[in-house]
């Protein structure tokens, strides 16, 4: 059976919205968070993501190439939960419009490597619910946004789950990627 990653940017203050237009965290980066992004990406061959994720993912990487994560992301299959998405201009797209937990469920099952999922919305949520999310990886950006709503937050009433620490890996950036694994 697959497992499902979920790969999240938070800030100090929970919000997990519009990473792309938060400050740049203070420290110099040396690569180690590339590394560990696209040592993930290689681990997998489908990305699952939300409509709005999807649509901030399709305008940065569907234009690029040249580099192993870039590459990876383009080429393998991305399935987005959307009612509304009807022709996705990423390749390789297949879009998800009806009973998006039993489809998850059903790829989960089928033969092949890990899934990533990113962001952390409703879908998550949901998914939390059916016990699919088997690892979670939250990297903690070093800073307070200081704005939204409920729904720009990683917290929402939701199911208890349960989660045991698999590891932090402190970057240079002051960045956190705090790994933890599901049980049972």
């Amino acid at each position: 059976m697959r497992r499902i990653v979920n790969s999240t940017y938070v800030s100090l203050d929970g919000v997990i919205v519009d990473p792309q237009d938060w400050p740049s965290p203070p420290g110099e980066d040396d690569g180690t968070g590339t590394r560990i992004q696209t040592e993930l990406i290689l681990d997998c061959d489908a990305v699952l993501m939300g409509r709005g994720t999807y649509e901030a993912f399709a305008s940065v990487w569907g234009g690029r190439s040249g580099d192993p994560y870039t590459d990876q992301i383009n080429a393998i299959t991305k399935y987005v939960v959307s009612t509304t998405l009807t022709d996705p201009s990423w390749a390789n797209t297949v879009v998800i419009d009806s009973d998006p937990v039993g489809e998850i469920e059903r790829l989960k099952a089928a033969p092949g490597k890990d899934i990533v999922q990113y962001g952390f919305g409703s879908l998550s949520h949901a998914m939390m619910r059916r016990g699919l999310i088997d690892e979670l990886r939250l990297w903690v950006h070093p800073f307070f946004v200081g704005s939204g709503g409920p729904g720009h937050l990683l917290y929402r009433d939701g199911p208890q789950a349960v989660f045991g620490f698999a590891g932090a890996q402190p970057l240079t950036s002051g960045i956190v990627v705090l790994t933890y694994e599901r049980r049972a």
